[in-house]
């Protein structure tokens, strides 16, 4: 199953104290990792929400925010820090007498210092994690994902048609090859020719030296590992389950034998097909392995 590791998702309760919103939102990244910001009425149930959201979202960097919206019934009444506000107009008094002045300290200034006047909460911590704040986050998370896998559906079209160019470039190499030898001995033997003078060769030693550079441009293990990797591509992405792991291991190893092959001697002048082909190939595989870097799954 291909899913992005990129969405978003939003969702809101009502509770006996006011409204909840919570938001996720996820962004690619190696592992998963849950980040949770929470109204400090929640603090203690950080880990619950962390479970729950573990359990639809696998992997990603996430982030999840939880508002909560007070109700004229469950709001908080101003509080205020006498003893601070008593601080503040010692201090400016202080500083009033330091420097001469006759002015009363005014009150506003004292109300309005940090944390002389704040808010209480009203209600009280409750003993377990309420069922409206696991309700909301997971409905907030089944949003996300459903948006995950939108897109990855669109990242699941793309790697198909890579992987169908990636594997009609692997082919048309692959039917070449035989041929560059035979290219190679003709022009070998021309240039020996050319050199000499005379176009008696040794057809011991050009036999030779043909056949180091077969050798050396033989691509018929990198094909073989490149094929058994295209068909457990295929196989892996129409599972049922999450496959960024796995997707992302076979599409290095597809990397791998592409820039073998394409790393191969171009054995003089570069016939069409492999002058076109080498650049399209290696720019192909990096793409999907780009593309593969985005997909969900478990690690």
């Amino acid at each position: 199953m291909i899913k992005s590791m990129t969405g978003y998702g939003k969702a809101e309760a009502d509770s006996q104290t006011g409204k909840l919103t919570v938001e996720i939102r996820s962004v690619n990244h190696r592992y998963g990792e849950i980040f949770v910001k929470l109204p400090r009425l929640y603090v203690p149930f950080e880990n619950e929400v962390k479970k729950a959201v573990a359990q639809k979202l696998k992997r990603g960097k996430i982030e999840v925010f939880i508002q909560r919206e007070e109700t004229a019934a469950g709001g908080a009444m101003p509080v205020v820090n006498l003893e601070l506000a008593k601080g503040y107009y010692q201090a400016f008094s202080s500083i009033r007498d330091a420097i001469g002045l006759k002015e009363e300290v005014p009150l506003a200034l004292i109300t309005g210092q940090r944390d002389v006047i704040g808010a209480g909460e009203i209600a009280a911590v409750p003993e377990s994690v309420p069922t409206e704040l696991l309700a909301a986050v997971e409905s907030a998370a089944s949003n996300l994902d459903a948006m995950r896998s939108r897109e990855g559906e669109a990242l699941l079209d793309d790697l198909q048609k890579r992987r169908t160019f990636l594997s009609a470039l692997i082919a048309r190499i692959a039917g070449r090859s035989p041929q560059m030898v035979a290219d190679y001995a003709v022009r070998l033997k021309e240039r020996v020719a050319q050199l000499s003078g005379d176009s008696t060769v040794t057809e011991e030693r050009l036999a030779q030296e043909i056949a180091i550079m077969a050798d050396r441009c033989d691509i018929t293990e990198e094909l073989v590992r490149f094929n058994s990797h295209l068909q457990q591509f295929d196989e892996t992405i129409a599972l049922n389950e999450p496959v960024g792991r796995k997707l992302d291991f076979l599409l290095q190893e597809i990397n791998r034998e592409v820039n073998t092959i394409a790393q191969r001697p171009t054995m003089g002048k570069s016939p069409p097909v492999w002058s076109s082909s080498r650049p399209n190939l290696k720019k192909s595989a990096n793409r999907c392995r780009t593309s593969s870097e985005t997909v969900n799954g478990e690690w």
